[in-house]
């Protein structure tokens, strides 16, 4: 019998053999709970994962719990085994819950685990978005629907700048404004006071700018972009900043959205040679731990900000979607002035997504 072309094998049949199954993509998540309400958020967000991977049919997700938690550390002396670098890049993906515990001081607890992975994985970009969820409210009075719609990249290494380091930042920060409709880039510094890393961001931000003509840049002083946020929110689209002043920036962005408890980061390699990790921002919040209240809402964002990173955009957008709509019914925990459970709040997006 002749050979059968390639092109071939998407037609029903050729000479009576059937084309082989296109077998659908499955992806490994590495899953990571921690500390405190990180194991409830955690289990939460792979509820909800794995009723978007059932309702769609098109791809698997495979799970694997890693014990590495403040328990760990606090029974053997470290975090993590020697070889978690490699046991990582055995996965497409991360899923972290959050790092810190009362009687383990937090620079230990987040070098320890969060830091160690972050950054010898060269996950350089992190991402946070932030928007006023249907159903919930803005500490702004005035801030209506799509006004505060907001993305913020932050440099996730030392606070050590080199033209290379900002570069690349830069680069996907203008890559990012970009592929949003507004086309829109800040970027923030504190370049009058700090007068060589500062000036060197500027400098380098704006050499980078000439590879990306479309997209409209402005600068501002890291003080006064806390004033724009609060009462210009429209004015803003894509954010871009060092470690340090966009960790502090999100956190405000993350209140003035209506909660800490909804807001999700994703720790990018953009080269995709390691696994990019994904974790809610709100922390280990070790005063509601066990109470089963906390806000399961930042994991679901981060989850669907996963599905998207891993070519899985139309089942991130059917997720998100599904947690807005149960939102909108006003099924909320007690951060976003409601009453339900985490359990609750899980179960009912469950619902939504499997309808």
């Amino acid at each position: 019998m002749a050979p059968i072309a390639l092109s071939a094998l998407n037609e029903p049949s050729v000479e009576g053999i059937a084309p082989p199954a296109v077998r659908k993509p499955a992806y490994k998540i590495a899953s990571i709970p921690a500390d405190g309400i990180g194991p409830e958020v955690v289990d939460a967000g792979i509820a909800v994962l794995k009723a978007i991977a059932k309702k769609r049919g098109t791809f698997e997700l495979n799970f694997d719990h890693l014990d590495w938690s403040s328990d760990r550390y606090k029974q053997t002396g470290s975090y993590l085994p020697e070889n978690h670098l490699d046991i990582l890049r055995a996965y497409d993906a991360i899923l972290f819950g959050a790092v810190g515990a009362p009687d383990v001081p937090d620079h230990i607890s987040l070098w320890g685990l969060r830091l160690a992975i972050c950054q010898p994985l060269q996950q350089y970009a992190n991402v946070r978005r932030t928007r006023v969820l249907p159903g919930t409210s803005s500490p702004l009075a005035n801030c209506k629907p799509g006004q505060l719609d907001w993305v913020i990249v932050r440099e996730n290494k030392v606070a050590i700048f080199t033209r290379t380091g900002i570069r690349r930042i830069a680069r996907f920060a203008f890559q990012l404004a970009q592929s949003r409709p507004r086309k829109m880039l800040t970027f923030v510094t504190k370049s009058n006071a700090q007068r060589s890393g500062m000036v060197l961001w500027d400098e380098v931000m704006y050499e980078v700018a000439k590879d990306f003509p479309d997209v409209k840049l402005d600068h501002m002083l890291v003080d006064a972009m806390t004033v724009r946020m609060v009462l210009h929110p429209e004015s803003l689209d894509t954010i871009v900043a060092t470690n340090l002043h966009a960790d502090i920036l999100s956190d405000l962005a993350a209140a003035l959205a209506g909660s800490i408890g909804i807001a999700p980061t994703a720790n990018l390699d953009p080269s995709r040679k390691n696994p990019s990790m994904f974790e809610p921002i709100h922390g280990s919040a070790f005063d509601i731990t066990g109470m089963g209240i906390a806000n399961p809402v930042a994991t679901f964002w981060t989850a669907a900000e996963m599905l998207e990173w891993l070519g899985e955009k139309e089942a991130g957008d059917q997720l998100m979607a599904a947690v807005e709509e149960v939102c909108k019914k006003g099924i909320k925990t007690r951060d976003l002035g409601g009453n339900a459970t985490t359990k609750e709040v899980t179960a009912a997006v469950v619902q939504e997504i499997l309808k």
